[in-house]
Formats: C-alpha cells, structure tokens, sequence
C-alpha cells in the first residue's frame, strides 16, 4: 500500500533536487505542505502538480532549445508527414 504522503526527502530524490530547495519552495508556496511536529510532508496527490510545474529554467530553456533545432533540422520531413 503506498504512503499517502510523503516526506521532503523523498519529493526532493523525485524532483532531483536538494531538501533545502524543497524547503524552499514549501516557503514559497509553490509545493504545498503540511507541518507535521518538525517535519513537512507532502500528499502524495499532489505529485503530478509538482512534477508538472516544477521545471528549473535551465532545463526550461534546454527544452526550447532542443524543441527549435528540431523543428529547423526537419522542417521538410515534419510537412511531409503533416500532409499524409
């Protein structure tokens, strides 16, 4: 049976990032968390949301990048099959 939630070491191995920056953006409000004594922990549920909305610019930009040389290196070929 799985967890219903998680603990900040846990989302920060998922997010692959550190807990401080999980702790970050608990503060920040972008990862919804509950207090639990001293610790955070995160619903389970709430995964797809974080893992959807969380994306650092660098990897962002990376994307886009990735996306536009594509795009130009098979302009030709991406027509064709948009016309079959």
């Amino acid at each position: 049976m799985k967890k219903e939630f998680l603990s900040t070491t846990e989302v920060a191995k998922l997010l692959g990032i550190s807990r401080v920056a999980v702790f970050k953006k608990i503060k920040s409000g972008k990862i919804k968390a509950r207090k639990v004594g001293r610790n955070f922990v995160i619903e389970r549920k709430t995964l797809p949301e974080i893992l959807g909305t969380i994306l650092s610019s660098g990897r962002k930009s990376e994307i886009e990048k990735s996306v536009r040389r594509t795009v130009s290196e098979y302009k030709e070929a991406l027509k064709l099959l948009g016309q079959e």
